[in-house]
């Protein structure tokens, strides 16, 4: 007697999610559990096996509908099913599963070779799986359920990567280490200026060897933008606020802007600008990513400054200003 699997429960979705939220919810859990970002921890073994033999079903439509019709009624088809299991050219089965070959529509990032080449000659599917999907009765040896195997491409890694927002406008290098059975390498990998958060900056072949003759896999940086104190980005825009002397918003005047490339400004202000007004600084956002040149704007927020203390004259002054403008006041109708 086999153990059914809920594969819905597995990803983390329901049963009416979309073929969009299962590739999402599979490729989040995938880097969340694969065996290179958790050496040695059978744990996240376990359940990266489990999100990848969920994907397998849920993953291609014509599977999962069979999975669908399955439901509650497993056993009633386990204990019918013909010897071999429900799979490909069995006699009597009532449908077959296909992964991988012409017309599937499988969302993994995984393929059965790389399966076995991470986990060895451990089955990772589970009897369910060979049972009602692969074609082969519970059961049955690893050996029997192999297959031959020609060239197989290695497997893709990702590394998190943290920037400053400096670093995203100007691009920079980042050193990484990869282990090898070999021993450790180390490469540098080159980040273009204007990469935004969660971009994937991808480092061809330093991924995972190839078996049997097959190219390696590619490394991936997975890019986080750490919070700027001055700067905000939206898309390729920056935001920051500029003091105004309350003079100067009064009056008129030239202040100072900052740029994140360092550079200053000088922000041309119109007499009578009121508090939170915003300035639209064309090109001096941030690059714009794989358009040589082009730049985003920056968006300066006025932030009226008052002062802090006050001189003699400075307060003549502003009494003065007080006594006229409540002059002004009581002589209007």
């Amino acid at each position: 007697m086999v153990e059914f699997r809920d594969y819905y429960a597995t990803l983390g979705v329901p049963k009416t999610a979309t073929e969009a939220e299962i590739k999402r919810a599979y490729r989040k859990l995938a880097r969340k559990y694969h065996p290179d970002l958790n050496p040695g921890d059978k744990t996240a073994e376990a359940k990266f096996k489990e999100i990848n033999e969920a994907n397998e079903v849920l993953g291609n439509p014509e599977t999962r509908r069979k999975y669908d019709e399955l439901g509650a009624n497993w056993k009633t088809y386990e204990h019918a099913a013909p010897q071999g299991g429900y799979g490909p050219g069995q006699p009597g089965a009532t449908w077959s599963a296909h992964f991988g070959g012409p017309g599937a529509t499988t969302y993994r990032t995984m393929t059965p070779e790389q399966m076995e080449e991470l986990f060895g000659t451990d089955d990772p599917f589970s009897d369910f799986f060979h049972t009602f999907f692969s074609g082969r009765t519970a059961g049955a040896s690893a050996g029997a359920r192999a297959r031959p195997r020609g060239p197989s491409r290695g497997h893709d890694l990702e590394q998190p990567v943290q920037l400053t927002l400096e670093e995203a406008f100007t691009g920079t290098t980042r050193r990484v280490v990869i282990a090898r059975e070999s021993g450790e390498r180390t490469i540098d990998v080159r980040i273009p200026a204007g990469v935004r958060d969660g971009l994937r900056v991808r480092a061809s072949g330093e991924g995972g060897p190839g078996s049997q003759g097959g190219s390696a896999g590619d490394l991936f940086l997975v890019v986080q933008v750490l919070p700027h104190p001055r700067f905000e980005r939206k898309g390729d825009d920056l935001y920051a606020r500029v003091g105004v002397p309350v003079t100067t918003a009064v009056l008129g005047g030239d202040v100072a802007a900052p740029t994140l490339s360092g550079s200053t400004l000088r922000l041309k202000v119109p007499e009578l600008t009121p508090n939170g007004r915003v300035f639209r600084l064309r090109g001096h956002g941030m690059p714009m990513l794989g358009r040589q040149g082009e730049r985003g704007d920056l968006y300066a927020t006025v932030e009226i400054e008052l002062p802090t203390r006050l001189s003699d004259e400075e307060r003549r002054h502003y009494e003065a200003l007080k006594a006229l403008s409540e002059t002004s006041t009581r002589e209007r109708p």
